[in-house]
């Protein structure tokens, strides 16, 4: 009786001992096997951080290959990137963010994402899965080298070929090499043989040949069913600037001005119906929100800005957002309306800066303000200068270079040096009082050959510690380094300002 039962406790254990470990190790495919962590898990997966750090739960260990491969391509396809959203910078990079549509399995899967900028910056990729945080890359390839002439023949070495030579001879075998316009095979009768001069190659299997550049990611997924990934990167190939025109009244009083965001697209993929922003300012690259409150109008000004693109402050720069989708081709540069104002009150203002040009200058100034008909952040650009002739006609007065110009400030462009205006700087008395003291006189002269006063602003740059002893004009202290003498110039006649100024170093 005692050995009855001591087997039967053996066998009772036995299948006991299975059980337990069956639901210690659950299996996966075969051949996953994976080990659960706490929480603290994460939805967003940056491929580029290593797979240490991408996959935070589940944690998975043995092999990582896959019975199921999938292929991510957009549903334009040939190169077309639908519905996604752009954001583009100033220094030729943008941020590209679309969501895709997949079937996954669960356990492991292969995926092919193709439709992508030849620029993409493969470890800038971020996935994310928004119903399920524990999907997870575990391994990821970039595919960039594409065919062209230059290394299909590369791919093929060691398949089999079929080469016509420039008599119209045909020869099939494995191909051992190429050089140049040379090619050795080797036939099926095991004789290796050298064709100096081919004028066709056909490829008997066009399989694992890439068209165009490819990611190709090793998924996990915790169940099977239809997902939408929403994937960002950065791309190098797209640029946006800023460019201006000015169209001035006859006097300079008044002009209408007209922005537009030039986008040139170079990434080697076509974005169709792109939600397109555009960020101004720049931002820092190594080398190798609450809801905004409008204040309520009583009666809209008609010189208000009209502008397609709506602007939020980012960080410590400025978004403008197109309200409206836009297809940005390949190889393909665009104009879009950023600003048009009309009636922007102007002034003309003269000015004679020794330290930078000999001449003297003639700029047009704004206030970029509500009230002036701008009041936005203007971003950097060229901005060209137009003024109306006698006859009513636009002529072209020059150009510059404006920089970013926030709400409230000046904004001034240079159109050119004044043509009957003429300035001399001299220095006219020197002392050196001691060591550390000198006493400098200078004289501005200013000519105008003009049938009208002219006014002209004489800026003055100081340094070290200075004092105006003697001045013939009064002038403004605009910094501690920099004086202005605001002065008019007579009809066919000449200013002399003349000041004395002592500096302590």
């Amino acid at each position: 009786m005692g050995v009855k039962k001591l087997l039967f406790w053996l066998i009772l254990g036995f299948f006991g001992g299975m059980l337990l470990f069956s639901n210690l190790v659950p299996l996966s495919m075969g051949v996953i096997a994976q080990e659960y962590e706490p929480a603290n898990n994460t939805t967003a997966i940056n491929t580029g951080a290593g797979i240490e750090s991408v996959i935070r739960s589940p944690r998975i260990a043995g092999n990582l290959t896959s019975d199921t491969s999938i292929n991510l391509t957009s549903e334009a396809g040939g190169g077309v990137v639908e519905n996604s959203e752009i954001t583009i910078y100033e220094q030729g990079i943008a941020l590209v963010k679309e969501r895709r549509e997949i079937e996954l399995q669960s356990g492991v899967n292969q995926v092919e994402y193709t439709d992508i900028p030849s620029g993409i910056d493969p470890t800038s990729v971020i996935i994310e899965d928004a119903e399920y945080e524990d999907t997870a890359v575990l391994e990821q390839n970039y595919e960039y080298d594409v065919l062209d002439s230059s290394n299909l023949l590369e791919k093929y070495l060691g398949r089999e070929v079929n080469v016509t030579d420039r008599n119209g001879e045909m020869y099939t075998g494995t191909l051992l090499s190429h050089s140049g316009n040379s090619i050795v095979l080797k036939t099926e009768a095991e004789q290796v043989v050298v064709i100096e001069d081919f004028s066709k190659v056909e490829l008997a299997d066009s399989s694992g040949l890439s068209i165009r550049p490819a990611l190709i990611w090793q998924i996990y997924s915790p169940v099977s069913g239809a997902r939408e990934l929403l994937i960002s990167y950065l791309t190098s190939g797209m640029n946006w600037k800023a460019a201006y025109i000015l169209m001035s009244n006859a006097e300079n009083t008044e002009a209408d001005i007209r922005g537009w965001a030039n986008i040139d697209n170079r990434a080697g993929i076509t974005f169709e119906n792109a939600v397109l922003k555009l960020v101004s300012g720049q931002i820092n690259r190594v080398s190798e929100a609450a809801t905004p409150v409008m204040e309520e109008r009583a009666v809209a000004d008609e010189r208000a800005t009209q502008t397609p693109f709506v602007q939020e402050p980012l960080f410590e720069y400025h978004l403008y957002t197109l309200e409206n989708p836009v297809t940005l081709e390949n190889n393909q540069a665009k104009q879009i309306s950023l600003l048009s104002a009309n009636s922007v009150p102007i002034e003309k203002k003269l000015i004679y800066d020794s330290s930078v040009s000999e001449r003297i200058l003639a700029y047009l100034t704004l206030q970029n303000t509500n009230e002036s008909g701008l009041g936005m952040p203007v971003p950097a650009g060229v901005m060209r200068i137009y003024s109306t002739d006698s006859s009513g006609e636009l002529q072209f007065l020059g150009e510059d270079r404006i920089k970013h110009t926030p709400e409230g400030e000046e904004l001034r462009v240079s159109v050119g040096s004044a043509f009957d205006l003429t300035a001399r700087r001299n220095e006219t008395d020197y002392q050196r009082i001691s060591d550390n003291v000198e006493r400098v006189t200078y004289q501005i002269e200013i000519n105008n050959s003009k049938s009208e006063d002219q006014p002209v602003t004489i800026v003055e740059h100081l340094y070290g510690e200075w004092e105006i002893l003697e001045s013939s004009d009064s002038y403004e202290e605009i910094n501690a380094f920099t004086i202005e003498f605001r002065v008019t110039v007579p009809a066919r006649g000449t200013k002399l300002v003349t000041y004395t100024v002592e500096r302590r170093f």
